[in-house]
């Protein structure tokens, strides 16, 4: 898909994550432009525009949203953020793609969606790891070769050792769960195409209401149960894996959920037995051509606000099963 005048899309704030997921994949992506960004902090904001190439520099994302010369925004501000400006921006009339987790808490994505219906713009979750084969793939198997699914473990850890960095405050939506354990739900329930309920939940916290790890036990309707674990201090530097059994089979994917980085799926079934990896284009730079043809094209996301709003109710179940607060209450 070409057109003579590309998506121009803004970026909220000078967020590390932007020059992965959005500006340097945009740069292979013609259907699309990064031509501003607006950051809290005007200096840093002109370094960030001048290192990445960024034309226009916005003083306030108040002014980004009213500029008429943009399309749509990327939101990866920090999560207990997201719903304000995300709402705030599609009443402007942009469309929106933004960060995990989409919100706070449930009630929070509800309002998203609303105000996405509402304007009639494109909103859609930046889980990147759907727009790359990879997943297809493991959805094809989950669904037609491994039988009746029976168990499904998944992990998500990594080592945050940073004190300042906002994952770890309260009032800005952060803990292990929202930010690491948002990935495990969100495969989960799209591998089996069903809502889970949560059978028990535990944390560790290491500040108040922060989660530093989480687990919990899910069991979907079908029968299968899944146990999921988030760390963000974890023994092990980076953990990144899934284990899906079956009454044929099982699956194992290591790094499932950044499969552009690297990853490595193990088929096991009655029939057959495969390893390797499963090519396929950068999954942020097929992220905004899917976004781009939403907006241009009407064509169908899987991260649809629906999507965000049950995968944010399934995180607010957790909380409540482990004793800890919803972020955003």
């Amino acid at each position: 898909m070409t057109h003579p005048s590309p998506l121009r899309i803004g970026i909220l704030g000078a967020a590390k994550v932007a020059w992965y997921a959005a500006i340097l994949p945009s740069w292979f992506v013609p259907e699309v432009r990064i031509t501003s960004i607006a950051a809290r902090d005007p200096k840093r904001a002109k370094r960030f525009a001048a290192l990445w190439r960024i034309p226009r520099i916005h003083q306030t994302y108040e002014s980004m949203l009213a500029d008429p010369e943009i399309d749509a925004i990327y939101n990866p501000l920090p999560n207990g953020l997201h719903a304000e400006w995300t709402v705030k921006a599609l009443r402007a009339g942009k469309h929106v793609l933004c960060e995990k987790p989409f919100a706070s808490n449930a009630n929070e994505a509800m309002q998203m969606a609303r105000a996405a219906e509402e304007s009639g713009k494109v909103l859609s979750e930046a889980f990147a790891y759907r727009n790359h084969p990879l997943t297809m793939r493991m959805k094809e198997i989950v669904t037609n070769e491994l039988g009746a699914i029976q168990h499904i473990e998944a992990r998500f850890c990594f080592m945050l050792l940073n004190p300042s960095n906002v994952r770890w405050r309260y009032d800005l939506g952060g803990g292990a769960l929202m930010d690491a354990g948002c990935y495990p739900l969100s495969m989960l329930r799209y591998l089996m195409g069903e809502e889970p309920k949560v059978l028990s939940a535990k944390s560790r916290v290491t500040r108040p209401q922060v989660d530093s790890r989480t687990e919990a036990r899910l069991e979907f309707p079908s029968g299968a149960q899944a146990h999921v674990v988030c760390d963000m201090l974890s023994p092990r530097m980076f953990d990144s894996f899934l284990h899906v059994q079956g009454t044929a089979g099982e699956m194992k994917v290591i790094s499932p959920f950044q499969p552009s980085w690297f990853h490595w799926l193990s088929l096991r079934t009655e029939k057959t037995s495969w390893r390797g990896m499963v090519h396929g284009k950068n999954m942020y730079a097929q992220q905004l051509r899917n976004f781009a043809s939403a907006i241009r094209e009407g064509t169908m996301l899987s991260t649809n606000p629906q999507d965000a709003i049950n995968n944010m109710r399934l995180i607010d179940s957790i909380y409540k099963s482990a004793g800890l607060p919803i972020r955003g209450i």
